[in-house]
């Protein structure tokens, strides 16, 4: 398991540097995707849909594809409209196939639009920043770094639980250790990249705190829905929920930290 664990954690990797390397059209279409994958776990686990495609499920899927397209015209004051017209599309099929979805479905279709797709397609919007292409890794360092740092400390020092109903695993020294991490990534990143400064280590450590609301969310999701994995897409991980719980969350952060912070 490890092993495997291992190899596609580097898989991973690879692929970040060469999509969020390249960025633009290459990085607009993979994270379009990803997006779709994420919210077609969240809806199979919020028992929205099962394995195949129906009204209510094909409706959040439009509506994260037409807020994609926003971006694509840098049209940032058609995002909200386009939130608006997923919601009254989802609320149309709703309607007018009555009873066939319940309410619950309703509210977890245009969750899976914002929680998924609008979070997401942060990674693409800070890296469209001035200075994106440095900015976009803090997303990662902060929340795939911290989480490494979080789990050494945890094993070496952990004593006193964080979660332990939700996460038992988890304790308050590996949370500081990850804060504290992700700063010190931020700052070493930031001091090869530009030179002494404080922003990038101030973000990150920012970052890594929402990261682990990020993480603890999705798996208090699976908790309720009595799942383990969202997926089964990457070997050694679980599903795209799984992997990128905490990016999720710290992605709209960094995005906007880094224009108010750096410009």
């Amino acid at each position: 398991m490890f092993k495997t664990r291992l190899l596609s954690g580097i898989v991973l990797i690879l692929a970040a540097l060469l999509t969020i390397g390249t960025g633009g059209y290459v990085l607009f279409a993979t994270l379009l995707i990803v997006s779709l994958i994420g919210a077609s776990e969240l809806l199979r686990a919020l028992k929205v849909q099962d394995e195949k495609v129906n009204g209510i499920s094909l409706a959040s899927y439009i509506g994260i594809i037409l807020y994609y397209l926003t971006m694509t015209v840098n049209a940032s004051s058609l995002s909200g409209m386009m939130i608006i017209l997923s919601l009254m599309i989802i609320m149309c099929v709703y309607v007018f196939t009555f009873p066939k979805y319940h309410a619950n479905q309703v509210t977890a279709a245009f969750f899976s639009i914002i929680y998924v797709g609008v979070m997401l397609s942060y990674i693409y919007q800070t890296r469209m920043l001035e200075g994106g292409k440095y900015h976009v890794w803090l997303i990662f360092l902060c929340s795939w770094g911290s989480d490494t740092c979080a789990y050494c400390v945890g094993i070496l020092f952990g004593k006193h639980k964080m979660a332990p109903t939700l996460s038992p695993k988890k304790s308050i020294e590996g949370a500081v250790g990850g804060v504290c991490g992700a700063a010190l990534l931020g700052f070493l990143f930031q001091l090869v990249t530009h030179g002494v400064s404080y922003q990038y280590a101030l973000i990150c450590a920012v970052g890594a705190l929402i990261s682990m609301v990020g993480d603890l969310g999705a798996s208090a999701i699976k908790r309720n829905m009595n799942i383990k994995d969202y997926g089964k897409l990457i070997p050694g991980h679980g599903g795209i929920m799984d992997r990128f719980d905490s990016v999720i969350f710290t992605a709209p952060v960094i995005y906007y930290l880094s224009l108010f912070l750096i410009g």
